[in-house]
């Protein structure tokens, strides 16, 4: 649960800084344009509607799973309200900056915990194992698909959506390295 607050607190400073957002949240945002629905609301809804795909993928999913679709939503509409919101272009880049990191760093304590692929994980992993094709294809393949639509529906793409594209992943492996060395204690 800490890792999801985190997480998802991570996802509101990227969000609050207005230079991008990762891929997942430009959809949840385009969503918001047309819907009228919360960010965090939207961000269920997509969570919903992945978890839906995984019925025919035959994925299963843990309790994780279920708190990850429901605690970073909530945690976005909660937070985002009480971020400050820059004009400066230095200091938006450093509180994307700083999003990405505290993503990752959620992410990692999440895994650790070992209770559930998140929604959007699941889906990837059960793609790719009815398609056969590699992880890296199938989770660019998703990425692409949800950040353009979420773009042509009037979500945010910049600099904060390609930090989060380059940056997320060795953030949550540095993450990983901590919780896990901090376990061993």
């Amino acid at each position: 649960i800490a890792g999801l607050i985190i997480f998802g607190f991570g996802e509101a400073l990227l969000i609050a800084s207005g230079v991008g957002v990762s891929p997942w949240t430009v959809l949840a945002q385009g969503i918001t344009n047309i819907t009228g629905w919360s960010i965090g609301f939207a961000t269920f809804m997509t969570s919903l509607f992945v978890l839906i795909c995984w019925v025919p993928l035959k994925q299963k999913p843990g309790v994780g799973t279920v708190l990850n679709a429901i605690i970073i939503a909530l945690v976005l509409d909660y937070f985002l309200p009480y971020l400050p919101t820059f004009d400066n272009l230095a200091l938006r880049i450093l509180e994307a900056s700083i999003g990405v990191l505290v993503t990752g760093f959620g992410g990692g304590i999440y895994l650790v915990a070992n209770l559930g692929a998140g929604p959007r994980d699941g889906l990837m992993v059960g793609l790719q194992r009815i398609t056969d094709l590699p992880i890296i294809t199938v989770r660019t393949a998703l990425e692409l698909m949800v950040v353009i639509t979420g773009w042509f529906m009037g979500g945010l793409v910049g600099l904060g959506t390609i930090m989060f594209v380059f940056g997320i992943g060795p953030a949550v492996a540095f993450s990983l390295h901590l919780v896990r060395k901090g376990s061993e204690k």
